[in-house]
C-alpha cells in the first residue's frame, strides 16, 4: 500500500494511518494532528486512562480477580470508545445528524461502537469499585442507547437511504 503525502499538511506533524477519512473511503494518506483530533481523542484517552488508574488504586476493598477484571474490560471499552470516536473524525455528534455516513474500520461490524464499547467501560467500572448491585445501572443505559440508537438510525436512513438500509443489513447494533 502506498501513501501520497497530503499537500497542505504540516510537515512536523504528519503520521499514516491505514484508513484516516472512513466515509470517503481513502486507503492511506497522510494527515495532521490537528486541535480537533487533540480535543476529539487524546484528551479524552488521557483523561480516561487516569479515571481508571484513579478508581483501580482508590476503591475499597482487596485487589482480586474482580478488580483486575474491570480493570481490563474498562480499558478495553475506553479503547473501543476513543478507536470509534477516532474513526467517526467530525462527523461525531451529540444529537443525531447526517454528515457522513462511516462505514469503515470499527463501523464495518458494528453501527455503535461508541455504546457498545461504552457498556464495557461501566461494567469495568462497577467490578472495579467492587459493587455487582450496581450492574443496575445497566437496567436503565442499555434501554437508553437502544433508543437514541435507533433515533439516530432514522437520521440516517432519511438522508443516505438505501447506502444506510444496505449498511444497516451487514453489520450489527
Amino acid at each position: 500500500m502506498e501513501c501520497k503525502w497530503d499537500r497542505f499538511a504540516d510537515a512536523r506533524s504528519r503520521f499514516c494511518h491505514p484508513e484516516p477519512d472512513f466515509h470517503r473511503g481513502s486507503s492511506c494518506t497522510f494527515m495532521t494532528m490537528d486541535r480537533g483530533t487533540i480535543w476529539r481523542v487524546w484528551l479524552p484517552l488521557l483523561v480516561g486512562l487516569w479515571a481508571f488508574g484513579v478508581i483501580f488504586q482508590s476503591a475499597p476493598g482487596p485487589r482480586g480477580l474482580a478488580r483486575w477484571i474491570g480493570l481490563l474490560l474498562g480499558l478495553i471499552g475506553l479503547g473501543g470508545v476513543i478507536f470509534a470516536r477516532y474513526t467517526l473524525g467530525r462527523s461525531f455528534s451529540i444529537a443525531p445528524k447526517a454528515t457522513a455516513l462511516v462505514t469503515g474500520g470499527i463501523y464495518s461490524r458494528i453501527r455503535n461502537p461508541i455504546y457498545v464499547f461504552g457498556m464495557f467501560a461501566v461494567v469495568g467500572m462497577v467490578l472495579m469499585v467492587g459493587r455487582p448491585r450496581l450492574l443496575v445501572i445497566l437496567a436503565v443505559l442499555i434501554p437508553l442507547q437502544i433508543i437514541r440508537a435507533r433515533r439516530e438510525a432514522a437520521v440516517l436512513e432519511a438522508k443516505f437511504g438505501d447506502a444506510y438500509r444496505e449498511y444497516r443489513q451487514r453489520t450489527w447494533f
